[in-house]
């Protein structure tokens, strides 16, 4: 007898607001050319699953699918809808261009069931990566998914009602038609580059003048040396930075001010575009400010006669979205003379930056939550693990991000697949793990592709008057004689207090001296997973009627 719980469960969760964005589900694509079949998804990497919403212009029956070849034979397919008795919802495997057959084990969970103004809307969830042999693996690479469906509940040949359509869904990128003419160029012209090892060239400007507010939705990264551009930022200005500049960075220019992270890209990232509902603001009233792009040249071989004319290309609409993007760095400080040396010859070595969002309102209030939907970790050369940590009254809830095979040559802007909130009062402790044992001095915190960084950009909505959050330890009284053992050093660094500055787009300035590096979790260890929701494998249908149709069309078709 199937329990009444998953009847109650139903109940509680289903929506009638099937169009409304879903945070939690950032993703979306139309499997068909007349936005008949709607498919919106979102994952947790960390925990290793991945929920899906299909919402169909049926009140039929309704059917998904992951196939190895856009076709029927070997396809994972879920099939449901909600009939005169209830709704009934089945895993499946397609052995040919017949009827599905039952999956021994269900590996997929129905989370809601519902009609709505002639839509039939099918939440489900499932591991990433399951045990079972006929559930299809889900990997970051494209995937061809496949959809049917039917006018009834009568489960039957669905005729043309069908369609496949390729996608990749743990690292999606939407193909947006970009207009021709509606984009921000940020670039510098034909920049010699020194022979430097490494070289910063900053560029103050202004953007055109747009008369109402717009939205950014798309940074599309221009790149004339690939083999020599490390990364680029682009930073907004206070208000008392008013003239334009082409020169080095850092050499004492009021450009040097510019600090609110607008747009950033590292070397072997694309194109990034925004979730639908959120996109960077400018242009209206108080736009008329100036934007620097810093470009960041690594050149090992210090070759001579190179110029560039690389930077960034802002694609922007006049539709507004829901949702004002934002950018926060977070991460160690990597400017100044703060003494933060990393030894010769250790393998695993440990840095911290701590960021307590208390700290905002004493820049602003009040505070909002935060919702990250992408992050982009970096480091250089002797970087190999990031972890971004989430702490909440003391404890950590989760983390935001992390990279367990940090690779300098691809430093891309991560979606997360899903929302994480930052609260006020919540504590983010950037951690990067390095590898020195090719060096024979030590490796200190700076601009350098041969120096040091550790830091996370966070990408979140509704924007804030903070762009920036980092710390260092307290080195005032550190003795820097080189006798401490290296587990000693690292440790003796992570427990002193951490001073702790939050900064806005003007460079107004609060520092905070008792920050603490909060002991970190484990890395979730994520393996293959059976969901199976019934026993002695059996499949999980909430509608007797609906079972009956199916053995009858599966005997009809044999």
């Amino acid at each position: 007898m199937l329990s009444l719980l998953p009847f109650l469960y139903l109940s509680l969760v289903w929506t009638n607001e099937v169009g409304a964005s879903d945070p939690g589900l950032p993703f979306m694509e139309y499997l068909d050319n007349d936005h008949l079949v709607c498919l919106k998804w979102g994952f947790d990497k960390l925990q290793g699953n991945i929920t899906f919403k299909l919402v169909v212009n049926t009140t039929g029956w309704v059917g998904f699918g992951l196939s190895p070849n856009g076709g029927m034979k070997g396809s994972d397919i879920v099939m449901g809808g909600l009939g005169p008795s209830g709704p009934y919802f089945t895993d499946r495997y397609a052995t040919g261009d017949s009827m599905p057959v039952v999956d021994k084990e269900q590996s997929y969970t129905l989370l809601s069931l519902t009609e709505s103004d002639g839509q039939t809307i099918m939440t489900f969830w499932r591991s990433i990566q399951s045990c079972d042999d006929q559930d299809f693996h889900i990997t970051a690479k494209p995937i061809k998914l496949i959809y049917a469906y039917g006018t009834t509940d009568e489960i039957a040949y669905h005729r043309a009602r069908r369609g496949t359509k390729e996608v990749n869904l743990l690292n999606y990128k939407s193909k947006t038609t970009l207009p021709s003419l509606n984009y921000i160029t940020a670039t510098v012209e034909n920049v010699t580059i020194p022979p430097f090892h490494t070289y910063y060239h900053c560029k103050v400007m202004k953007f055109p003048y747009l008369n109402k507010k717009h939205h950014i939705y798309q940074i599309e990264p221009v790149i004339d040396n690939p083999d020599i551009v490390h990364h680029m930022l682009l930073y907004s200005c206070p208000y008392y930075v008013t003239q334009p500049s082409d020169n080095p960075c850092f050499m004492g220019d009021l450009g040097d001010y510019c600090y609110g992270v607008v747009a950033a890209w590292g070397m072997g990232g694309g194109a990034f575009e925004f979730p639908e509902h959120a996109g960077i603001p400018t242009g209206g009233e108080g736009s008329d400010k100036f934007y620097r792009l810093e470009i960041h040249y690594n050149n090992p071989t210090e070759e001579t006669g190179r110029t560039d004319s690389s930077g960034l290309r802002l694609h922007y609409t006049d539709q507004l979205r829901q949702h004002d993007v934002g950018i926060l760095t977070t991460g160690l400080e990597p400017f100044g003379d703060i003494k933060y040396n990393i030894p010769p010859g250790a393998t695993k070595f440990h840095s911290y930056g701590v960021c307590n969002t208390t700290l905002f309102s004493q820049l602003m209030n009040p505070v909002p939550d935060l919702q990250v939907f992408a992050v982009l970790l970096h480091t250089h050369l002797a970087g190999r693990k990031v972890r971004l940590g989430h702490f909440r009254n003391g404890k950590q809830i989760d983390f935001l991000a992390l990279d367990e095979n940090y690779n300098f040559e691809i430093q891309e802007t991560i979606s997360l697949g899903n929302i994480k909130t930052i609260k006020p009062g919540d504590d983010i402790v950037v951690e990067c793990t390095y590898n020195t044992t090719g060096r024979a001095g030590y490796t200190k915190m700076g601009l350098a592709t041969t120096d040091e960084m550790c830091l996370a950009f966070l990408l979140f909505y509704p924007a804030i008057s903070v762009t920036g959050c980092t710390s260092h330890p307290d080195v005032t009284n550190l003795s820097m004689d080189n006798s401490y053992q290296i587990a000693e050093y690292e440790s003796l660094l992570k427990t002193l207090p951490q001073i702790q500055g939050v900064f806005d787009d003007n460079i107004t300035f609060s520092s905070y001296p008792n920050g603490t590096v909060r002991e970190m979790m484990k890395t979730p260890t994520v393996t293959c997973q059976n969901t199976n929701v019934s026993s002695g494998g059996t499949f999980w249908i909430l509608n007797p009627a609906a079972a009956i149709i199916f053995l009858l069309v599966w005997i009809a078709l044999m």
